[in-house]
């Protein structure tokens, strides 16, 4: 990206001045390094998506960000119905909700390394991942409304799971207004067959190991040690998500002209958060975001009898769940004053500080976990909200590593059977039912995960507290 457009506000975020017809600035929180290797398309996705109506404050990226649909991924921008303001089904994505859980096993390295291969396949048997993957539960049309409706307090309902688990899940598990009718029956019948599912893609089930701690006291509030083993699991809403996001970025873009509003690119697609069609899209957005709170809570119980049969002494108990590709209805101090907004995080993860009202009772003093998805042969990131990043972009930090390639680059340069066998070499082992698919997600396709948890954490967004290496990656 050229420098020479941006203003620096500080070593670690810079400023796209408002131009054009940019309603607002932009800002992108990076080191120089990382902004010189981001992609010119972040820059002109941000200013796009200041040209919104109704956009309040900026346009944001986070450090992760790189080009997406419509809005850049590690977008985030907020809202106000009141002034006319837009929700867009390009700023939350088609994988809606996807999100990465954390949980504790209670185990040490010394305790699973004996069982590691085992692990490994007994996971990757009993977890169905890749395209199209099925798994053993299937929805009739009254189940699938509930589970719609609940989110993870339906799954727990079910038997996956316990009530404490939703105490620490962001939404107590269950995402409030969401209207399945507004879901299709496309959208329903794809997802009929594929809850407990990894999918495909950068998803995942990952056995981690703790290997830094950056803060004791945050970790010490989360439950974290040096050399424990934690369990992240990253995934979404399938096929019913995509299929949302496909039909109502259709609509919205048929639309927008009956609405006055001018797009710069039809991906940014959208409709006033005060019409039907906003209304309409909102319902289906949260009924997907309860399909990915149920969808993690059922792998977490698959997880759990796999780790009961093979290492009994394990405890499979959460540490958090938090999503990365929604719209929320939040409200936030701009100018003083408390304002009502839909916050679009688009590969980007809600970061909310110490004392929100919001966190659960075992974290409010600490500030809320934010779980950051690195690669399999790198490492991922815990960090916790900083009240400071309140105000920098309405309670927000970055997602993950943030790819620095694309997919078919990536499978020019790498070959996923030979990185399978140099990971096993480093102690990580990978299953996965398509090879092409490890290749896509190699490492190296991806930014430097520590430089931009560094980052998060200079800049104010949020704090780090530990670092965790895999051990095992089930791979969609």
């Amino acid at each position: 990206m050229d420098l020479g457009k941006l203003e620096a506000l500080s070593e670690h975020s810079w400023r796209i001045p408002a131009h054009g017809s940019m309603r607002v600035p932009g800002v992108i929180f990076a080191s120089r390094g990382l902004l010189e290797a981001m992609d010119d398309k972040v820059y002109q996705q941000t200013c796009n998506v200041a040209t919104l109506p109704g956009i309040v404050d900026a346009a944001y990226a986070m450090p992760d960000a790189h080009w997406g649909y419509g809005f850049p991924i590690g977008g985030v921008a907020a809202f106000d119905a009141e002034a006319g303001g837009v929700v867009s089904a390009g700023g939350v994505g088609f994988d809606i909700s996807c999100g990465v859980r954390l949980l504790h096993t209670g185990l040490a390295e010394d305790d699973i390394r004996g069982a590691q291969r085992a692990l490994a396949d007994a996971l990757f048997r009993d977890i169905p991942a890749g395209v199209g993957s099925h798994g053993a539960l299937r929805l009739g049309a009254a189940a699938m409304e509930a589970m719609l409706r609940g989110g993870a307090r339906w799954a727990v309902e079910q038997g996956f799971g316990s009530p404490e688990d939703l105490e620490l899940i962001e939404e107590q598990g269950c995402m409030a207004d969401a209207e399945p009718a507004q879901v299709s029956p496309e959208a329903k019948r794809r997802q009929r067959d594929e809850m407990g599912t990894l999918g495909s893609g950068n998803h995942y089930l990952e056995v981690q190991r703790v290997v830094r701690i950056y803060d004791e006291r945050l970790a010490q509030a989360f439950g974290i040690r040096q050399g424990d083993i934690k369990i992240s699991i990253h995934c979404g809403s399938r096929g019913l998500g995509h299929q949302i996001g496909t039909e109502f970025l259709r609509r919205m873009a048929v639309a927008a002209n009956g609405f006055g509003i001018a797009l710069p690119d039809r991906e940014l697609a959208c409709a006033p958060i005060a019409s039907a069609l906003g209304q309409q899209y909102l319902g289906a957005m949260r009924a997907a975001c309860n399909c990915a709170l149920a969808n993690r809570q059922i792998i977490t119980s698959l997880a759990r009898e796999t780790f009961a049969r093979l290492l009994p002494r394990a405890r499979l108990s959460l540490l958090f769940d938090v999503s990365h590709n929604t719209c929320k209805r939040e409200t936030h101090r701009v100018d003083g004053r408390p304002r009502e907004l839909y916050v679009h995080r688009k590969g980007a993860t809600r970061a909310f500080g110490a004392g929100h009202p919001s966190l659960p009772p075992a974290y409010r003093a600490a500030g809320q976990p934010v779980l950051i998805g690195g690669t399999m042969g790198t490492a991922s990131y815990v960090l916790a909200g900083t009240e400071a990043g309140m105000t920098l972009a309405f309670g927000s930090a970055c997602h993950g590593a943030g790819r620095a390639m694309s997919r078919h680059q990536a499978t020019r340069l790498w070959n996923g059977e030979r990185l399978r066998d140099e990971l096993a070499a480093r102690g990580v082992l990978i299953r996965s039912p398509s090879w092409r698919g490890v290749a896509e997600e190699a490492p190296g396709a991806y930014k430097d995960v520590d430089a931009v948890a560094q980052v998060a954490e200079l800049s104010g967004l949020a704090r780090r507290v530990a670092r965790l290496e895999p051990l095992v990656c089930i791979k969609g």
